[in-house]
């Protein structure tokens, strides 16, 4: 059976874009993105799943008095469309313990950091990336786990390191993390959960061989 993949999102979708790239080229395997959900109305985004003929929705959040009942609200969305593995790609909005009930192990983010360095609440965007400067590292990169109720705190599934170069602003970081850790390891993660190759073990997750 292949897996429903729905991937949520709030603007541009740059890593919607890595994972519509990946399913064309046939790089997940056992899964078909057949769902792009936006916090926002007219997020580019949802251009990027029309043009790649994928159905889209938005629950918004300015439609919502409280995080909890956008979440509950999207969960019912996902399971009315029978979604097996939610994946947040710049989905900006603290989702609360429904989600995580709703779907557990079932849901990858990536956070553009080598977890647990600069990550968990407060951490997001360009901040990330500021704060690895500021502190002087000299490799960063990204981490693809999956969500818990703490942010930034789940098992984690796959890490690329990227090297930090003189010079680097956050923004410049920012781009070279994307295109060699970020848009290299959240496709892999996709495909590597609908091939049923994930076991997650406490903290740990082991990546399976082929069966």
């Amino acid at each position: 059976m292949m897996k429903r993949i729905a991937v949520l999102v709030s603007g541009g979708g740059t890593n919607l874009q890595a994972l519509l790239d990946a399913q064309a080229h046939g790089e997940i395997k056992g899964g078909e993105i057949v769902l792009v959900l936006s916090s926002a109305e007219g997020a580019y985004a949802l251009e990027r799943a029309k043009n790649a003929g994928v159905d889209s929705c938005v629950v918004a959040r300015k439609s919502f008095d409280s995080n909890r009942a956008m979440t509950q609200a999207i969960v019912k969305e996902l399971q009315g469309r029978n979604i097996d593995l939610v994946v947040l790609a710049g989905f900006l909005h603290i989702l609360t313990e429904e989600m995580v009930t709703a779907y557990p192990n079932a849901i990858l983010n990536v956070h553009p950091a080598l977890i647990p360095s600069f990550c968990g609440a407060g951490y997001y965007g360009l901040k990330v990336h500021e704060k690895a400067l500021a502190y002087g590292v000299k490799v960063s990169g990204a981490t693809v786990h999956f969500v818990t109720e703490e942010p930034d705190g789940g098992p984690i599934v796959l890490q690329k390191a990227v090297a930090v170069q003189e010079g680097d602003t956050p923004e410049i970081l920012q781009k070279r993390i994307m295109q060699e850790a970020e848009w290299v390891i959240l496709p892999q993660a996709v495909s590597l959960f609908c091939e049923d190759r994930l076991k997650v073990d406490g903290r740990t997750v082991h990546i399976l061989e082929h069966s």
